[in-house]
């Protein structure tokens, strides 16, 4: 309905604003002050950062509802990801904020989420530009991999003070003999990061082959 289109657009323009805002920071604030800008990337535009995740989240229920008609399940593992790698691994740790690597993770999300939002915007409104379709469709195909790399890299650089600190660690009380060491947790989470990410480039090469096939692209341009 157009009630629903309308709430979709304003929800894909919402989150266009926080990532491109995002995006145009990290990249004045390295013409700026170079190298040392990496380091702050956290502290600088945490905030605005973990708010779009967490809108993110809004997406598993449009599926659910049926007003988006992606698929739930590659989905839900994508933001997922990022919520758990965010909100567990960074937030959780400020020695791992610091690192190169929540840089380069950052860049890689607010690079992919700017294209992929402009493209929801203009299709709400049944607009199709060939360029970004393409872009749209092809960008994730290599930066995905790249990112859960990034991923994996945070979790087995976090792994040190989740140890020390004994962070999300729990040890029952007697009677009970149970306990959860969490750094042991994030190893056996690496197993199903990677796992899922072979299921959903195969979902995005699915997607590209859908949306730019000869029949589609043909059409696009009509």
């Amino acid at each position: 309905s157009f009630t629903m289109n309308m709430y979709l657009f304003v929800y894909d323009l919402m989150q266009f604003c926080g990532h491109s805002w995002i995006f145009t920071n990290m990249i004045i604030r390295f013409m700026t002050f170079g190298k040392d800008s990496l380091a702050d990337t956290f502290h600088s535009i945490g905030l605005v950062m973990r708010l779009c995740q967490l809108l993110s989240v809004l997406e598993i229920l449009h599926i659910l509802i049926g007003i988006d008609k992606s698929r739930l399940l590659p989905r839900f593992l994508q933001i997922t990801e990022r919520i758990i790698i965010l909100f567990v691994v960074i937030n959780s740790q400020e020695e791992v904020q610091g690192k190169y690597v929540v840089c380069v993770l950052f860049f890689l999300w607010n690079l992919l989420d700017v294209v992929r939002y402009t493209y929801n915007m203009l299709a709400r409104m049944g607009i199709y530009y060939l360029p970004l379709t393409w872009l749209n469709f092809s960008l994730c195909i290599p930066l995905y991999p790249l990112s859960v790399l990034a991923k994996g890299f945070a979790i087995c650089v976090s792994l040190p003070y989740f140890e020390s600190f004994g962070t999300y660690s729990i040890k029952l009380p007697f009677p009970f003999t149970f306990s959860i060491y969490f750094p042991y947790v994030l190893k056996m989470y690496l197993i199903v990061l990677f796992a899922g990410m072979c299921f959903i480039i195969r979902n995005l090469f699915s997607e590209r082959m859908v949306h730019l096939g000869t029949g589609n692209v043909k059409n696009k341009r009509s």
